[in-house]
């Protein structure tokens, strides 16, 4: 009896998750499959190459500035770490990227008719 209450009770739970999940899905909308394929693509996520570069919001002069000091401090010449300074690359790529995609989502709604 007591497996039965448990089981009902982890199959609810189960069916939330699964419909909050798709919820969130839904709400993210096209910008989110962009960037969830970039996400796979690079390997990296957002949060992940925000924290890499040490930027909190994207803003290419901030991410070029971070990306150039982290590249040569990391650079194996000067003792850095190869591994390092390849993620740097990578986190690079990644906000590059979002920002590519920020601005063809700004280009489009430049573009809808207004009526």
């Amino acid at each position: 009896m007591g497996a039965q209450v448990v089981g009902r009770a982890f199959a609810r739970a189960l069916r939330q998750e699964f419909a909050a999940s798709r919820a969130a899905a839904d709400a993210r909308g096209r910008a989110g499959h962009q960037s969830a394929a970039a996400s796979n693509l690079s390997g990296l996520s957002l949060q992940e190459a925000q924290q890499i570069l040490n930027v909190s919001k994207l803003s290419p002069e901030e991410v070029q500035k971070n990306y150039e000091h982290l590249f040569k401090v990391n650079d194996k010449s000067v003792g850095g770490s190869f591994y390092l300074q390849s993620k740097v690359v990578r986190a690079k790529e990644r906000l590059d990227e979002e920002l590519r995609i920020q601005a063809q989502e700004e280009k489009e709604k430049e573009q809808v008719p207004r009526t």
